[in-house]
């Protein structure tokens, strides 16, 4: 088969410029090809769980709306996040906001208050709100958790207000007023969100430091029965993994139960060659049956939040030219 040199036309769907890069070989236009009928094929097949793992900036960086119409659309089934993706959401959703166009340098941006995440910014005076509403639902939690133990009639002088990460974060979804919230949205649709990693986070650091006072546990234990059981239950799974680190070895190391995923595709700027698991392939999975032997997977080098719309955008186009078929 010859390769095909890319031809882009005037009013072209985003199904045609894919299939376009499908045919023009297995560089990155044809991986972002490939990836694109992959998750259109995943997205169809109504008995695949699909698991989303994000890391890095995506929220900041602009991906909020797509995700949340995402969980509203029943289009992920398991969420698995770092806590500074919830804590972006959270910050948005107390209406604060992020920025662009600050020319500062960094020592100038620290005594304006502003911190930097490559070229997007965040104002202290936003954290500030975060941090008063954020202490105000803790101890909403906190008596809820209370009550609950008393009438559970557990020792009243004794009580541990132990819950797990996904409650935890399911009842502060419940207490955000804001509709795009990916929180929000979650805990409206009944979406589990995992976050392994939350305490390394400005969440985290509140929690901690609310803590001090007061008395509330996560239990991260309590997360892998109740993520070991939606495995269990799937009769297939399907990973979207969005960046790597924590949240991507989350996704794939819960499936190890059963063998593994059995389809997936990955998008990170991470190379193989340190023998990072965020550069990972997802073929390398298989040797660890984090992804089953026969498994579809495809990996997709480069920035998310640029090849990530585009392939979902693509994906989208091509199951409505399905259904009209």
């Amino acid at each position: 088969m010859n390769v095909n040199q890319i031809n882009i036309k005037k009013n072209m769907k985003i199904s045609q410029l894919i299939d376009e890069f499908s045919n023009s070989g297995v560089l990155g236009a044809g991986k972002v090809g490939k990836a694109t009928q992959q998750l259109a094929d995943i997205l169809e097949d109504k008995d695949m769980r699909v698991f989303m793992s994000i890391a890095g900036p995506l929220i900041p960086g602009g991906l909020r709306n797509i995700i949340a119409n995402m969980l509203k659309n029943n289009e992920i089934d398991v969420l698995i996040t770092s806590g500074a993706n919830i804590t972006h959401d959270l910050l948005e959703a107390f209406g604060g906001n992020h920025y662009k166009n600050y020319g500062f340098d960094d020592e100038e941006l620290n005594s304006a208050g502003m911190g930097r995440i490559g070229d997007i910014y965040t104002k202290s005076e936003d954290f500030e709100i975060f941090e008063d509403k954020i202490i105000a639902i803790f101890e909403e939690i906190t008596k809820k958790i209370a009550i609950s133990e008393i009438n559970n009639n557990k020792n009243k002088s004794n009580k541990s207000n132990i819950i797990s990460v996904t409650d935890f974060l399911y009842e502060i979804g419940t207490m955000i007023d804001d509709e795009n919230s990916i929180l929000k949205i979650a805990a409206d649709n009944h979406i589990p969100i995992f976050a392994p990693g939350i305490i390394d986070s400005m969440l985290g650091l509140q929690l901690f430091m609310f803590t001090q006072e007061n008395n509330l546990v996560l239990d991260v234990i309590a997360d892998m029965h109740d993520l070991s059981d939606i495995v269990f239950e799937s009769e297939r799974v399907g990973g979207i993994i969005l960046g790597g680190g924590l949240p991507k070895h989350y996704l794939l190391a819960s499936n190890l139960l059963k063998g593994g995923v059995d389809s997936a595709i990955q998008i990170t700027m991470d190379r193989p060659e340190s023998g990072s698991l965020s550069g990972a392939s997802l073929e390398e999975a298989k040797s660890w049956s984090k992804a089953k032997c026969g498994s579809n997977l495809v990996s997709v080098v480069g920035d998310v939040t640029v090849i990530f719309p585009l392939i979902y955008a693509g994906a989208l186009d091509k199951i409505a030219i399905e259904n009209r078929l």
